[in-house]
């Protein structure tokens, strides 16, 4: 059978997807691994347990379907950061994006008027998660680590490397770092002075049609031969995967987090909002923004308070009685920052609120007021990309979140805009088929979601003009204790 294989290296997992040549997913293998915490605000994992995962993933599914692929397509969690020697040994656990040790660093540059320039140069946010903020923080703090790295890479280049003993990185991962310059598809001299490297001390940058042919030196299972497509981001590559690769559609995703992302032929800054502008290939900027607090939210409130022993028909049934809650959850607001938030606040010291409780308030209106509040927070992102006159006919949308019919349609509701299901399956590995059958000349083109059968929600007029009014007082909520939240932050820190 003819197929193309997807490879999504995630942060809990890799995850691979075998696609027909007509883009219809048939085949589906997960291997997973941990991660540590050995200090408050530190997130780190074992890159060989990564590979190991890899080699795995595509080992099960290749002996399934007992043929190889056409081609295997790359995509990567975005923000890792490996410090290895001149054979690719780590040298130190990888720092994933979720790390935190460097806020203090993010909040002082971000502060600044190099931080803002940095910026504007790089289109990565000013945060903690950047590998820019992280290598500071190793300077800083561990600098035999800092002076005994050949370079500093991200978990894809680490793997590429055990492919094909080469350090490349493409240029999507590239413009995720905070420290390549997306307007000239280059190393960005400023954040690397401040970094305190030079652009020897990273890979060398590839376009993301970037292929390369196995020797069949390593993986037996593997014929030589078979290309490899380099790839880019998960988070651009869920925008293909969700056919939103062309102005008018953005894209909502909601798991553990959340983002918000739209398609541009340029990137698309925005100072107060630090909205991201990550490269999808030559001609296309993905634009938006993330939020920390997705789907974390309600597996917080359900485990705690509804549910200690949660199982997935749990969730199932607190959903469905969130269904019969109007609108508004009787006068309960939530503000959902319970691990503080990236866009479009950008505020690590904001805190999780519920806001006007009252007696009659019982479970099912907590539970719906979480999910309004991470529906809210979604809408935050998407009403600071309009300021950028852009037009959004609709949302493409993917995540866990799209098994409930209750929570999509509130998420029309709340954005006012129709929503899309393109893809089940998850749309960054599918992202990832579709760049390497174009360049495998397989397809001439991106799809578009008009090719597809769709299943479609439109906004309920009622329900969104009420939201409307309720969005207003969530933004204005939040502007209201800012400082009250970092003044408790700092007394409980």
């Amino acid at each position: 059978m003819k197929y193309v294989l997807g490879v999504d290296i995630g942060t809990g997992s890799v995850k691979a997807v075998a696609v027909d040549l007509q883009g219809r997913s048939f085949e589906v293998c997960q291997h997973y691994y941990d991660y540590d915490v050995p200090q408050v605000g530190f997130h780190e994992q074992d890159p060989d347990e990564v590979w190991q995962a890899f080699i795995e993933a595509i080992k099960e599914i290749v002996a399934k379907i007992g043929a190889q692929p056409l081609g295997i397509g790359l995509s990567s969690a975005m923000h890792s950061l490996i410090a290895v020697d001149k054979t690719c040994s780590a040298l130190a656990p990888m720092i994933t994006w979720a790390d935190s040790r460097s806020a203090d660093i993010a909040k002082r540059l971000r502060a600044s008027e190099q931080g803002i320039a940095i910026y504007k140069a790089t289109g990565t946010p000013i945060h903690a998660m950047s590998p820019l903020c992280k290598l500071i923080w190793i300077r800083e703090n561990n600098y035999e680590l800092f002076g005994n790295a050949y370079k500093f890479i991200s978990i894809k280049e680490y793997i590429w490397y055990r492919l094909f003993n080469e350090f490349k990185v493409d240029e999507s991962i590239a413009s995720c770092t905070g420290l390549y310059n997306i307007h000239q598809y280059a190393w960005h001299n400023e954040a690397l002075r401040l970094a305190g490297i030079s652009d020897q001390q990273l890979s060398d940058p590839v376009p993301t049609n970037y292929t390369k042919y196995y020797e069949g030196k390593l993986l037996d299972f593997l014929h030589v031969g078979v290309p490899v497509i380099i790839g880019a981001s998960d988070g651009c590559l869920a925008n293909l995967g969700s056919m939103a690769n062309k102005p008018g559609t953005a894209v909502m995703t909601i798991g553990t987090s959340g983002a918000v992302r739209i398609a541009s032929n340029r990137p698309l800054e925005d100072i107060s909002a630090m909205t991201f502008s990550y490269i999808l290939d030559k001609s296309t900027f993905i634009c938006g923004g993330p939020i920390n607090n997705g789907g974390i939210a309600l597996q917080w409130w359900l485990k705690n308070h509804v549910v200690p022993g949660l199982e997935e028909e749990d969730y199932e049934y607190a959903l469905a009685q969130t269904a019969d809650v109007p609108a508004g959850s009787n006068g309960l607001i939530f503000l959902p920052y319970l691990t503080g938030e990236r866009a479009p606040i950008w505020d690590s010291e904001s805190c999780g609120v519920f806001f006007g409780i009252r007696l009659p308030h019982n479970n099912a209106h907590f539970s719906k007021a979480i999910l309004e509040g991470i529906c809210y927070a979604m809408n935050d992102v998407l009403f600071a990309m309009s300021v950028h006159d852009v037009s959004i006919a609709q949302i493409n949308v993917s995540g866990g979140f799209i098994k409930s019919k209750v929570w999509l349609q509130m998420l029309a509701d709340i954005t006012g805009k129709k929503l899309v299901i393109v893809h089940t399956e998850d749309a960054s590995t599918i992202g990832a088929t579709i760049m390497a059958m174009k360049a495998l000349g397989i397809i001439n083109d991106y799809p578009v979601s008009g090719s597809q059968d769709l299943q479609i929600i439109h906004p309920n007029e009622s329900n969104s003009a009420f939201y409307s009014k309720r969005f207003t007082i969530f933004k204005r909520l939040y502007l209201d204790l800012k400082e009250t939240m970092h003044d408790f932050y700092q007394m409980n820190n």
